[in-house]
Order: C-alpha cells, then structure tokens, then sequence
C-alpha cells in the first residue's frame, strides 16, 4: 500500500508526511506525478496560506484535472487537511471571490471582524490554537477518538456546507459553528491540522490508514 501526499507546491508536506510514518509501517510518499497518485492506495490533499493560490498551483502543475477526476470517481480513499478542506467546496470568499473544485456543496466563508466570546473577550483572527470539535455523525475516521476532543486550528475562513449529511464535525468560534470536518463516500477532509494534534490527530490518521470505504 502506498500514501501519496499530493504535492503541488503548496501545504505542510513533510510534517503530515512525517505523521502518517508515524502510525503505519505503510510507503508514504510526498509526489506529483501522476503516475505515483494513480497508483496510490490513498491520497492526502494538504493546503496552506490562501485558498486562490493553492487552487492556481494545481492547476499550474497540470494536478487540477487528475485530483478532479479522482474525486468524480470516489473509491480511493482522500483526506483533505485544511485549505485542502475548503479547496472541495464551491466558492470561497478569500481573495475577492474563488471557485474552487466544487467536490461539496457550500462556501468558505471569512470570520466577521469583532468576534466575541461568550464572557464579551474579544476573539482574534485567525482561528489559532486549540479548539473543541463536536462529533455531529459516526464515521470510521472518528474511532477512539472522544466526541469533544481537541484539535489545532489557524484559519482565517471557515466551511458552511449546504448538505447536513456531509457535515461530520463542527468547531464553535464566537457565535460560527463551523464545518471543521466533512465528508461523502470515499472522501474525508478537515480544517484543523491532525498532524498537529497530538493524539487524538494521530489517531484520525491511522483511521485514515486503515479505512475501507
């Protein structure tokens, strides 16, 4: 079995990869040719910094189609991890306005300015650090992992997905209920960073490893 982590010259490639060694004895590899993500057994799509320049360099590297199709086709197993999460949803906010690869229905929406607490404290932005994820539906992915269990976050939009029945976990920032992990099929993505997440992270990604859909 082999793990492609998709490189397209944008995420935190080495420390996701660097993770997933960690929980599997399986061939982890940091690629983008074609022929290695066709071969993989499962995908990791990782994203970092602004969503229009992560969805211009798929398509520069010529990726755009090929992770298209892979997700049409939805039987090999994808993990979407941060930008890679909001990259699967239609539209973003960011930069003026982007389409992105439209794999879920909804938006990636940016937190309003002067977000507050529930004690009046003023709430920064980006989203940083720590942060309850509610467990909304089962799923393979969330084995031994508790339905609140912290996970770390920086991001300064977030995912409102139309499906409810996409939405597997939600984040509570300010009065936004975020749509931190979503899923449909054979494809799971999440905004906050599993490779930075301690154990509950590392858990998520030997899920990941050992997930059938």
């Amino acid at each position: 079995m082999t793990i492609a982590v998709i490189d397209y010259g944008m995420g935190n490639l080495h420390s996701v990869a660097k993770a997933l060694e960690h929980v599997t004895d399986e061939n982890v590899i940091i690629t983008r040719d074609p022929r290695c993500i066709l071969g993989a057994t499962r995908l990791v799509l990782p994203g970092q910094g602004a969503i229009r320049d992560c969805v211009g360099e798929l398509e520069r590297t010529e990726l755009r189609g090929l992770v298209d199709d892979i997700l049409a086709r939805q039987g090999k197993p994808l993990l979407g991890i941060c930008v890679g999460q909001q990259m699967l949803l239609e539209h973003s906010e960011e930069s003026g306005g982007v389409t992105c690869l439209g794999t879920f229905k909804g938006e990636v929406k940016c937190f309003p300015d002067a977000m507050r607490d529930h004690h009046g404290a003023r709430l920064k932005v980006p989203h940083m650090g720590w942060n309850l994820v509610d467990q909304r539906q089962k799923h393979p992915l969330w084995e031994g992992i508790d339905s609140h269990e912290h996970f770390y976050f920086v991001h300064s939009y977030y995912v409102e997905a139309t499906q409810e029945s996409d939405v597997f976990g939600t984040t509570q920032y300010g009065h936004i209920n975020a749509h931190v992990a979503i899923g449909h099929e054979s494809t799971f993505a999440v905004q906050f960073h599993p490779e930075k997440s301690s154990r509950a992270g590392l858990r998520l990604l030997e899920n990941f490893v050992t997930w059938s859909p």
